[in-house]
């Protein structure tokens, strides 16, 4: 861990109260929600920062859309960007502050390359202090795909003589020994969390971002809402399996498995002509 990412880090965990200004931060996420489930206490802390959502949050899979009166794809993903718009607002983050790279949710991992080039370039021009994503883990195969095309991304930056941004990460989800596992990171060496209780305060405003996002609050209900995790990225090897096994998101029909993921990033650093780990 350098001393330059960790105390990025420390800012970037402090409260409202420190007088030091959190890092220029681009926030990258794979569904809107994702960002106020991981960092909703942090949000106001950041209003200079930009927020990169890889997907519009609606799979091909009409089932949720009709489940909340959308007959039509793009209508569900008009309505997850309203309700996005509705959450940076509370924080007074205005609507041109949050991008959107266009892939249908679920199928991120089919564009890994892609995206890396585009958030390469997105943070050559930014030049960010910090990039806030999520870790490797399983629990989402969008959220793997973004962990990638984020760790791809600074390796691309840094072969072309720029220099990254520190990778730090907000929890996710992932499987565990009775399921789901929320707010808590896959652990892995050197890589230790810090643990932030919410107040009084930062709870009633995490609440408020939770009811912004009308169409997930089934999904929404499996995050209690009392502390927020971060932590400096470790290096993955996202040709190979996480760290727990087997994945949350291989028990749901969305067409992709842990085999193949792997399969699909080793593709994509082939392309980038990287190597891993990243």
């Amino acid at each position: 861990m350098s001393v330059c990412a960790a105390d990025l880090l420390q800012r970037f965990c402090a409260d409202g109260t420190c007088p030091v200004s959190a890092p220029k931060t681009v926030v990258v996420a794979a569904h809107p929600d994702d960002e106020v489930v991981g960092a909703g206490a942090r949000l106001p802390r950041l209003q200079d920062a930009l927020f990169v959502h890889v997907t519009d949050g609606s799979p091909h899979d009409l089932s949720d859309a009709r489940s909340h009166g959308f007959e039509t794809r793009e209508a569900y993903a008009r309505a997850r960007r309203c309700e996005l718009e509705a959450a940076l607002a509370l924080a007074g983050i205005a609507p041109d502050q949050a991008l959107e790279l266009g892939c249908v949710d679920q199928e991120a991992a089919l564009r890994m390359a892609d995206l890396s080039r585009c958030l390469a370039d997105l943070f050559h021009d930014l030049q960010p202090d910090a990039v806030l994503t999520h870790p490797y883990e399983g629990g989402h195969p969008d959220h793997d795909a973004t962990a990638f095309a984020v760790h791809a991304a600074c390796r691309l930056l840094e072969r072309e003589g720029g220099t990254p941004p520190a990778l730090l990460e907000m929890t996710s989800y992932h499987n565990g020994p009775a399921g789901i596992v929320t707010y808590e990171f896959l652990p892995y060496d050197g890589c230790d969390p810090v643990t932030l209780p919410l107040s009084d305060g930062e709870r009633a405003f995490k609440r408020r971002l939770f009811d912004c996002y009308a169409t997930q609050r089934e999904t929404l209900g499996y995050f209690p809402i009392g502390i927020e995790r971060f932590r400096i990225a470790p290096r993955y090897d996202f040709a190979q399996y996480p760290a727990w096994s087997p994945l949350f998101y291989e028990g749901f029909n969305w067409g992709m498995t842990g085999e193949r993921f792997c399969g699909l990033a080793g593709d994509a650093m082939d392309a980038l002509e990287i190597g891993g780990p990243l």
